[in-house]
């Protein structure tokens, strides 16, 4: 899935260019690189793995190499929203797999994969801890317990009114009301 760089992701670009000459030449400082590349701009695109291969003289499949051992790497941006629907063994006994096949149902992507806007993506989760409240569901920073398949709707419904809500009021402000 190859997708546009946002603007602000070509301007982020041009910063880890900068960024990169601080690292010295070694494939020992691989892992840093891609750590700094992504707490920058919240995934890895293809270029970056590019310009790291280069800058670290190292061929570009041993740095994707790298790069997909390890699950803390994204290839993906996440969305706005990020969804992570826990599938620990307290929530996969709730039906949390249910919950994660409505997510994806309504947003129509799959888990891994981020909506074409960028606003929402999805993300299984092994245990995020609340088991008590199972199942869970966590949506930006918000904690949902005791989620069902029904409230799936609801909860994207009220994150698409509060945007909408969002954007009138920043309209209210530069109309100068």
């Amino acid at each position: 899935m190859n997708q546009e760089l946002t603007t602000e992701e070509q301007a982020a670009l041009k910063n880890i260019a900068a960024k990169l000459s601080t690292f010295e030449r070694q494939r020992g400082n691989l892992i840093p690189v891609l750590q700094m590349i992504q707490e920058e701009i919240a995934y890895l695109p293809p270029e970056t793995l590019k310009m790291v291969a280069e800058h670290l003289g190292i061929f570009e499949c041993e740095v994707y190499g790298v790069a997909t051992f390890y699950n803390q790497f994204r290839f993906r941006p996440p969305g706005k929203h990020p969804i992570k629907v826990c599938l620990g063994t307290a929530c996969h006994v709730r039906a949390g797999d249910i919950i994660l096949e409505n997510f994806e149902r309504k947003l129509e992507i799959s888990e891994g994969e981020t909506t074409p806007d960028r606003e929402f993506s999805i993300e299984r989760v092994a245990c995020v801890g609340c088991c008590a409240m199972a199942p869970v569901a966590i949506i930006g920073e918000t904690v949902h317990g005791q989620m069902a398949p029904s409230k799936v709707e609801g909860l994207l419904m009220r994150i698409e009114i509060e945007k909408e809500m969002e954007e009138r009021e920043k309209q209210k402000n530069e109309s100068g009301r």
